[in-house]
């Protein structure tokens, strides 16, 4: 049996990614994300979009100009009880370094996060979606792509706004990239479920009015220029905030003046 050699690239890549995933320091949720509330609002085939505050968060922040930086999608109780006792994986994800992993919803409990939910799915294209993610578990980053990670050490990378998301997917390693939103966008792209596609316009017949009708046709774009902000945009997949789905009463705040006065009298 032979032992896989330990190269200087391998080395190198290893370096590299621990380098930017480094946490940045002084990060402050507006809205930290509570697990069980979560769990509750969550459904299968969900993307928790989340707002990261590593080295590398930071780039894709700036290259697709949004707060989004990762995503993750939600596969409910698709993977059995760890052993251990440990918390039960429910999010499925792709990480620099790792490659494609399942983790438990309290990782994110410190962070910034959106539900984004495809409208309509069918119970049999939603199970299609988790089996999808499901099957790629264990695919490893290549850590000797040593371009596709020397690119995420420019901050500010000087480049124009149009060819951000171009920059994103150049120099990508198989099977996995830097960001997950890429193998989720694969897995709705089977499914033909559209997130932002390109989209024509076919003249249609003449009318009484002598006005044309026109079909806009759909074209799926590439998987690799998928970043997680594409889901936020569009109009085919709903924002879901757990505050509002449980009930949220405006009267019943409670605002500092009034805990204060309440206090003095």
């Amino acid at each position: 049996m032979t032992q896989k050699t330990d190269t200087l690239l391998d080395r190198l890549g290893r370096w590299l990614a621990s380098r930017l995933q480094v946490e940045s320091s002084g990060y402050e949720p507006y809205t930290p994300s509570d697990p069980d509330t979560l769990r509750r609002t969550l459904e299968p085939g969900d993307i928790l979009l989340i707002e990261g505050n590593q080295r590398i968060s930071a780039v894709i922040k700036y290259l697709t100009q949004s707060t989004w930086s990762h995503s993750a999608l939600y596969i409910g109780d698709a993977l059995p009880e760890p052993t251990d006792g440990s918390e039960r994986p429910r999010l499925i994800e792709v990480n620099l370094g790792e490659g494609c992993v399942a983790v438990p919803l309290s990782k994110y409990r410190t962070y910034n996060t959106r539900i984004c939910r495809a409208n309509g799915l069918s119970p049999e294209d939603r199970d299609h979606v988790v089996r999808f993610m499901v099957q790629r578990l264990g695919l490893k980053y290549d850590l000797k792509n040593i371009t596709d990670m020397l690119r995420y050490f420019i901050p500010r990378p000087p480049v124009p706004v149009r060819w951000r998301r171009r920059m994103l997917a150049f120099g990508s390693g198989d099977p996995t990239r830097a960001i997950c939103s890429t193998m989720i966008a694969q897995a709705y792209g089977e499914i033909r479920y559209p997130i932002l596609p390109e989209i024509t316009r076919a003249p249609g017949r003449a009318s009484a009015q002598s006005t044309y009708m026109r079909q806009e046709i759909m074209h799926i774009r590439h998987h690799s220029l998928y970043t997680p902000r594409d889901f936020d945009l569009s109009p085919y997949f709903r924002i879901v905030k757990p505050t509002l789905e449980y009930g949220f009463d405006y009267r019943q705040v409670t605002w500092g003046e009034q805990d204060k006065a309440s206090k003095g009298a």
